[in-house]
């Protein structure tokens, strides 16, 4: 884990007169799973596209196992990238499809074994034209699969699967993980980037914003008591919300909690619609916005 697969330093993208990322520095180390979120029109598509090798910074330096991701020789065979949408031909029947990105990539595989870990074993011999929705996410996910790619790189790879489709494929991706295989994640599902990420980078109007373990990241906001309110004077600051409640934000979430709930007992009140915990990743993300 200490092994950088991807280098970023200094990292500009421009269009004409838009800034579209300003000075993004950041590794990725070998083995974890790395999730770069924003807000849309954050600059993570650009980002992406630069340390996939399909664009040219305008500045600043990225490396790739140690290369120029240019490099499509030495970087692209290690690498499996699933795009937010796909460019398949439609009248390629999902293996041909497979086997077309795995001679493009020159990673070797049996395409049959991959469209079969994707649920997709049936629909082999199918035009793309023929595939549902549903079924051509899968199949985006099996082309970037093929070959067992040292480096993955996954759009918001869940877009439009059901919820075996969806385990099916974070199964998948386990698997993968335990033979070493690096992930780079983005996604609008942001309770997969907090149940999954070993760290996190966000993102916002071509900035990075802040970085961490979901812990490290969670814990820059307070945690929150809600109740309904109580007779009696609380021992505690609590701010009425537009549904009734009461609401306590705290950095000690333990030693508030254990204060309110002794109190409430003191005095032989019952704390109705209780419920307490820390900070969650969509609160952090929501904050960028006022940062």
């Amino acid at each position: 884990m200490t092994t950088s697969v991807i280098e970023v330093e200094n990292l500009n993208v421009r269009y004409g007169d838009f800034h579209a990322v300003k000075d993004l520095s950041f590794q990725v180390r070998r083995g974890e799973l790395y999730a770069l979120l924003g807000t849309n029109g954050a600059g993570k598509t650009s980002a992406l596209e630069t340390i996939e090798g399909h664009r040219k910074p305008t500045s600043g330096t990225v490396r790739v196992f140690g290369r120029d991701p240019g490099e499509r020789s030495s970087v692209r065979t290690k690498m499996g990238v699933m795009l937010q949408e796909s460019g398949f031909s439609p009248d390629l029947t999902a293996r041909e499809s497979v086997r077309l990105i795995g001679r493009l990539t020159r990673r070797a595989d049996d395409p049959d074994r991959v469209l079969d870990i994707v649920g997709l074993a049936g629909k082999a011999g199918t035009k793309v034209s023929q595939l549902s929705g549903g079924e051509k996410r899968r199949l985006d996910f099996a082309t970037a699969v093929f070959g067992t790619p040292e480096l993955l790189f996954l759009d918001e790879p869940t877009t439009g699967l059901d919820i075996q489709s969806r385990d099916a494929l974070w199964q998948a991706v386990d698997r993968l993980r335990e033979n070493g295989a690096t992930v780079v994640l983005t996604t609008h599902y942001l309770e997969e980037a907090q149940q999954r990420a070993d760290r996190i980078g966000l993102m916002h109007q071509g900035v990075f914003h802040r970085e961490g373990t979901v812990a490290e990241l969670t814990r820059t906001l307070p945690a929150v008591i809600r109740f309904a309110p109580p007779p009696g004077v609380l021992p505690l600051d609590a701010a009425p919300q537009a549904d009734g409640s009461l609401l306590i934000e705290t950095f000690n979430l333990h030693k508030d909690l254990f204060l309110l709930l002794g109190w409430a007992e003191d005095h032989g009140f019952e704390l109705t619609d209780l419920s307490a915990g820390p900070t969650r990743l969509d609160d952090v993300f929501r904050a960028i916005d006022k940062d």
